[in-house]
C-alpha cells in the first residue's frame, strides 16, 4: 500500500493534524483565561497577537510545542524515551518553541518534565492522582494517531495509555486521550463528524466496561458516550482546563460547526483555556476538513510553518501503510 498516492494522503493527513492544532493554539493564545462573558462582548474573529501572553500573532503555546515535540519523536518509531527527551528538550532548550522559549506550561506537566529530567521510567513520571486530571497530555497526544490507527483496539489503548502517563497517568486522562483518537481514527478512515460520533457511541462503552477500570471513571463519560453532546446547549459546554471538559468541548464545537474557521473560533471564544480547546478541536477539524480549509492568512501568519510542514513529511516517511 505504500504507493505515491497513498504516501501523500498520510502526508497531508499529517499536515492537516499538525497545523489545524498549531492553528488553532495561536488563535486562543491572546485570550487565554478570558472568560466567557467578557469574550461575548469582545469575540475572536480573527488571528491576534499580544493579549494574555504578549505574543505576536501566530504564535502557538505549549500545547503545539508539545505535540510537535511527540510527532518529532515518532519520526524515529514509538519510543517513549525519545518522548520524554524531547518534553525535557522543550522545556530547558525552547525545542520546538515558536520562538525559542517556553512562555506557558501546566502544572501536572510541569512536575512530570521535571520528573523525566531525573531519569524516572517515562510512563511513570506523570502524576496518577485524581486530582492531576488536567488536558496537559490530550492536547499533544494527535500524532500518536499515526502510528496505531490500524492496531487492535486493546493495542491502540496500552499505546495511547503509555504516551498519556509521560504527563498524565490518571485512568480518567487515559480513557480521554483514548476516546479523541478514537474519534480522530474515524474521521481519517473517511466518517463524516456525525457518522463517526455515531460509530463512537455505539463502540467505545463496551471495550470501556471491559477494561478493569473502576466503574465509577467509566460513567464520567457518560454525558459524551450515552447522550448527544451536540444537543447539548452552550450554557453547559466548558472551557476550562479539566480534561473531560476539553474532550466535550472539541466534539461539541466540531459537531455543531460547518468549517474548520467556524470550529476553531467557537472554541476560542467559550472562554477560559482558550488555547487548548482550539488546539484539540483544530486537531480534529483539521483532518476533517483538510488543511488546505483554514484561511490562508492564518497560515501566514503561524509561526514556524514550513518547519511544521517538514515535520509531517518526515513523520509520514517513518510510517509504512
Amino acid at each position: 500500500m505504500n504507493t505515491p498516492t497513498t504516501k501523500a494522503f498520510l502526508t497531508g493527513a499529517i499536515k492537516s493534524a499538525l497545523l489545524g492544532v498549531a492553528v488553532g493554539d495561536a488563535l486562543g493564545v491572546p485570550a487565554e483565561f478570558r472568560p466567557r462573558e467578557f469574550l461575548r462582548e469582545n469575540p475572536v474573529t480573527d488571528m491576534t497577537g499580544h493579549g494574555t501572553h504578549y505574543q505576536p500573532p501566530g504564535t502557538f503555546s505549549d500545547d503545539s510545542s508539545l505535540t510537535f515535540c511527540l510527532a518529532e519523536a515518532l519520526t524515529e518509531g514509538v519510543d517513549l524515551h525519545t518522548i520524554g527527551r524531547n518534553f525535557v528538550r522543550w522545556r530547558d532548550e525552547g525545542f520546538w518553541t515558536a520562538r525559542g522559549f517556553v512562555f506557558d506550561i501546566g502544572g501536572t506537566t510541569g512536575q512530570a518534565i521535571g520528573r523525566l529530567r531525573k531519569g524516572v521510567q517515562p510512563d511513570l513520571a506523570g502524576d496518577s492522582d485524581e486530582n492531576c486530571n488536567g488536558n496537559g497530555s490530550l492536547m499533544r497526544i494527535l500524532p500518536l494517531l499515526f502510528h496505531l490507527h490500524d492496531k487492535p483496539a486493546a493495542e491502540r489503548f496500552d499505546l495511547t495509555r503509555q504516551v498519556s502517563s509521560l504527563t498524565h497517568r490518571h485512568i480518567r486522562s487515559v480513557i480521554t486521550c483514548f476516546i479523541y483518537l478514537e474519534y480522530a481514527r474515524l474521521l481519517w478512515q473517511g466518517s463524516g463528524k456525525t457518522e463517526a460520533y455515531d460509530t463512537l457511541r455505539k463502540e467505545i462503552p463496551a471495550f470501556l466496561n471491559s477494561l478493569n477500570a473502576d466503574p465509577s471513571e467509566i460513567t464520567r463519560f457518560d454525558r459524551l458516550l450515552q447522550g448527544n453532546i451536540a444537543e447539548v446547549p452552550e450554557e453547559a459546554i466548558k472551557g476550562s482546563g479539566y480534561v473531560l471538559h476539553t474532550l466535550e468541548a472539541s466534539l461539541w464545537c466540531l459537531l455543531t460547526s460547518g468549517s474548520y474557521r467556524e470550529a476553531v473560533l467557537k472554541a476560542v471564544n467559550l472562554g477560559e483555556n482558550t488555547d487548548t480547546t482550539a488546539a484539540v478541536t483544530g486537531g480534529l477539524a483539521g483532518l476533517l476538513y483538510g488543511w488546505n480549509t483554514i484561511p490562508e492568512h492564518w497560515l501566514l501568519q503561524l509561526a514556524r510553518r514550513d518547519d511544521i510542514e517538514d515535520l509531517a513529511v518526515r513523520m509520514a516517511d517513518r510510517i509504512t501503510l
